[in-house]
């Protein structure tokens, strides 16, 4: 769509998104290899394929509050700089499809959400048509850190968040209102929100920055994300994997921000331990899912901590490109994460007597015939280079498989032993289907529940070690969600 087709001209452009944002808009320069490749892989926009998106993102409306004024006056820019539109042409730039900004609140804020990001954001869709951009907030949870608030694409959906946000949101009242800084609010506001016909997505952002050590949580501990869970399971659906701010190295910092305990790889500890809590949600049977998001405020040549959205991690998913169907992606698990565009697809499938099931999916098996499962591994390395101007390389692939045995006794429970890496692949072992590469590994005698998720990495870590001031570049991976296995 051209400037003249959305309504809008250069000059309005420049107004709205900044002119060095224009001048990437009219003419891509950083990252095209990259974005050209996922563009074209994504194909048709009304079949389904792997999107590649981030939820999220920060714009000028993570600013701050003057409180010596009655009402709070607000002002843009002090915490996050880009205008929301600037963000969607970065998206772009870098090869995503879709996209949320997601700005954190404070006294009054779903006010300034109501009345000025939300008309900037319908200018933005209409300058960047390509960007599925949804409406949300990085939501000030109660009790618990961070929540990306995702809100479905409707007529509503400035009403929606407006209700949420100044209903449930610890700093949106004005004088502060202790009362909302608790875990029965937090419970509340979920089961508001599952009580909605067009029901929001809510995922823990850095869920392990504030703790301390290994397994010794801060804000958000496991007996939170179960009661969360339990209480709206459709809603509450995960936490990110990989958490932004990855550009810190670059700049003297710790990779996500995470200056008390580190980073695996780039990836949270509660989901890079093998067995590790993320495993034990799943050892429950939960339905319970990783993304991979830039947190982007201020890019790392400026003098921040981040990536331009899709510079550097990616959250892939299995959606037509519409609103509500990667919205159903990411509620029902069909989602890959990646960092620096390691891979560019990645299909987990579970096969057996006949049937199969893919990522998020499940496949049921005769308790009777204890059959075999086959996992197929199916990946595809980037053609082209990345953000960095690397033709990043796999190095090995892991298949990790724990047993599905019901709920934990222990609320507070991060482990699950019976999570293991049952095999690993280095490139001898797998082979080429066209663009793919293609390995296999069979479990067999299957006699009780269980998942599969894969792992790929470009470093020969046989475990991805704590983070210091590498460059984030040379230390890749992917993650799979899980395919499950039913024993009936």
């Amino acid at each position: 769509m051209s400037n003249a087709e959305s309504g809008y001209s250069r000059r309005q452009l420049v107004k709205y998104a900044g002119v060095g944002a224009t001048i990437v808009a009219a003419a891509p320069l950083i990252g095209g290899t990259a974005a050209q490749a996922a563009s074209k892989e994504s194909g048709s926009s009304t079949a389904r394929a792997w999107r590649a998106g981030d939820h999220h993102i920060h714009s000028e409306y993570s600013g701050e509050f003057d409180t010596s004024t009655n009402p709070p006056t607000f002002h843009k820019g002090a915490d996050a700089v880009y205008p929301i539109v600037t963000n969607a042409i970065m998206a772009k730039n870098f090869g995503l499809t879709w996209a949320m900004c997601t700005d954190h609140g404070g006294p009054t804020h779903s006010k300034v959400n109501l009345e000025q990001a939300y008309p900037d954001l319908l200018r933005s869709r209409k300058l960047v048509p390509e960007v599925l951009q949804f409406w949300g907030m990085e939501f000030d949870t109660p009790q618990m850190d961070h929540h990306t608030l995702m809100i479905p694409r409707h007529d509503d959906e400035a009403k929606l968040l407006f209700e949420l946000e100044s209903r449930f949101n610890k700093f949106d009242a004005f004088p502060t209102d202790p009362s909302r800084d608790t875990e029965a609010k937090f419970v509340e506001f979920l089961k508001s929100a599952a009580s909605h016909r067009q029901k929001p997505i809510v995922i823990a952002h850095h869920a392990a920055r504030s703790a301390s050590g290994l397994g010794v949580y801060g804000q958000d501990t496991p007996r939170e994300f179960r009661a969360g869970n339990n209480a709206a399971p459709d809603v509450y659906i995960g936490f990110e994997g990989a958490p932004g701010h990855q550009a810190g190295p670059l700049n003297g910092g710790a990779r996500g921000g995470y200056g008390s305990h580190p980073t695996y790889g780039g990836f949270d500890q509660m989901t890079a331990r093998v067995g590790g809590l993320w495993d034990s949600l799943l050892g429950e049977g939960r339905k319970w899912w990783i993304t991979a998001t830039s947190d982007s405020h201020v890019h790392w040549t400026r003098g921040g901590s981040d990536f331009w959205p899709g510079e550097y991690s990616k959250t892939y998913v299995y959606a037509r490109q519409d609103y509500a169907d990667i919205m159903d992606a990411l509620r029902n698990g069909r989602i890959w994460v990646v960092t620096g565009d390691l891979i560019s697809a990645l299909d987990v499938t579970a096969r057996s007597g006949g049937k199969s099931a893919n990522v998020g999916e499940e496949i049921t098996v005769s308790r009777k015939n204890r059959n075999d499962v086959e996992i197929e591994i199916r990946f595809r390395e980037l053609q082209g280079v990345n953000g960095n101007g690397d033709r990043p390389a796999v190095r090995r692939v892991d298949l990790i498989v724990g047993r599905i045995t019901g709920l934990a006794a222990d609320v507070n429970s991060d482990t699950n032993k019976t999570t293991k890496v049952v095999a690993r692949f280095g490139r001898s072992d797998w082979h080429r289907d066209g663009k793919d590469f293609v390995v296999k590994h069979t479990i067999k005698n299957v006699e009780g529940d269980l998942y599969a998720r894969v792992r790929g990495t470009s470093t020969d870590e046989l475990e991805p070690a704590a983070d210091g001031l590498e460059s984030p570049w040379d230390d890749l991976w992917f993650y799979s969600n899980p395919v499950f296995v039913s024993v009936r």
